[in-house]
């Protein structure tokens, strides 16, 4: 199985290195980095706009745990975004999915 994890970063630099972590760690496949998103959220009661930058995280259903564990500890973010997706995998290109699931293997 093959999942997507999204998050997002502060700015693109710290979302590369992080990146490049999980990649060369085999936690991710593939970690696509999204630059010039504003998020508009409530933080300690108060509307709060940022520049961020995306992060959509390609990687094993196996790989997940340590994935989150990983990410979480690089992340500046008191409360960094964490959410999983589920790949339809039926609906998928299968060549594709394998290829994400042989580069997450440890």
């Amino acid at each position: 199985m093959a999942a997507l994890v999204y998050t997002s970063w502060p700015d693109a630099r710290s979302a590369q290195d992080a990146a490049r972590i999980l990649v060369d760690e085999r936690l991710a496949a593939c970690v696509n980095i999204v630059p010039g998103v504003c998020s508009v959220y409530r933080w300690e009661g108060t509307v709060q706009e940022e520049n961020e930058v995306l992060m959509f995280v390609k990687t094993a259903q196996a790989r997940l745990a340590a994935l989150r564990e990983k990410l979480l500890a690089l992340h500046p973010y008191d409360l960094p975004a964490f959410s999983v997706l589920q790949i339809d995998e039926a609906a998928s290109h299968g060549p594709y999915l394998d290829w994400l699931r042989q580069e997450s293997q440890p």
